[in-house]
């Protein structure tokens, strides 16, 4: 297959697209290292908190719904919780330094574990992982840092197959930092400078070439968020060869970990706090 590679430009006023303003309407929150946020379709948020080892339920109004956490390695404990995934029903995170990912219901109850660290094939175990994500079909998608691969595991846990491996040709991954999964089942691995985009069966589909240094990617309906720590890259996956659109947060105390869109509102996540801001198009 001849790779593709899209450039996405930053829209500024002179290339004919409408330009968008950001007006900060909210921020809630009190922690002490974010590392990362999801949001559901019924505008339910979670983050992880690393420094805390502590996972947060809040409503769009900042209100903390109810948390669970504590340094450890017993169930709803973590050791460096670095990633969240959350359907309308259950939330997957992303538990590093213990090794495995644990699952839990909308309400943040306990439902189950899922490690590799009794299997001797390393073909199939991941160590230290740093995202997780689920599809539409229920499989789950987990980066092995110790490994720079995505692996992905079906319904029942089993092992289904290597995604960016060495057989993956010019879409071999090499420096998988994080990854997204879309709506429709694609699986987006943040290198850096690029983008890989694979569909659900690992098929390399296009790179996306960015003009950012990102160390996070999220998606939220059709909106692709790049973020580095002074600023947040929006791109419109519906239209992605026109439309990229970059917030640099001015607050130079503030260091951005993550960031999405929903409902027309971009919030930021930093290490102590959610911004959200009102996404008004100028004309």
């Amino acid at each position: 297959m001849k790779q593709t590679i899209l450039f996405l430009l930053i829209i500024i006023s002179s290339n004919g697209f409408r330009a968008q303003s950001y007006n900060k309407i909210n921020k809630f929150g009190k922690f002490q290292n974010a590392s990362s946020f999801t949001i559901t379709m019924n505008g339910i948020i979670y983050v992880t908190d690393s420094y805390k080892n502590e996972l947060y339920k809040l409503d769009t109004l900042g209100n903390i719904l109810t948390f669970i956490g504590g340094y450890g390695w017993a169930t709803s404990q973590f050791d460096d919780p670095v990633d969240v995934f959350a359907t309308p029903l259950n939330v997957y995170v992303a538990d590093k330094n213990n090794n495995r990912i644990q699952i839990f219901d909308k309400d943040l109850n306990f439902l189950s574990v899922f490690t590799t660290s009794d299997n001797t094939d390393n073909n199939f175990t991941f160590g230290y992982p740093t995202s997780v994500g689920v599809s539409g079909q229920g499989d789950m998608f987990i980066l092995d840092s110790d490994n720079d691969r995505i692996l992905k595991y079906d319904l029942s846990g089993n092992f289904s197959q290597e995604i960016g491996g060495v057989d993956a040709g010019e879409f071999s991954i090499s420096n998988p930092i994080k990854f997204a999964v879309s709506k429709g089942g694609n699986i987006f691995v943040l290198e850096s400078g690029y983008v890989d985009v694979f569909d659900q069966y690992g098929n390399g589909l296009f790179k996306l070439k960015t003009n950012t240094e990102a160390d996070n990617i999220n998606i939220t309906f059709s909106y692709l968020t790049l973020t580095n720590p002074e600023a947040v890259s929006i791109i419109d996956l519906a239209n992605r060869d026109k439309i990229i659109n970059q917030f640099k947060f001015r607050d130079n105390q503030k260091i951005i970990t993550d960031g999405l869109v929903f409902n027309n509102k971009l919030y930021i996540l930093t290490r102590q706090s959610i911004f959200v801001f009102q996404i008004e198009q100028e004309h």
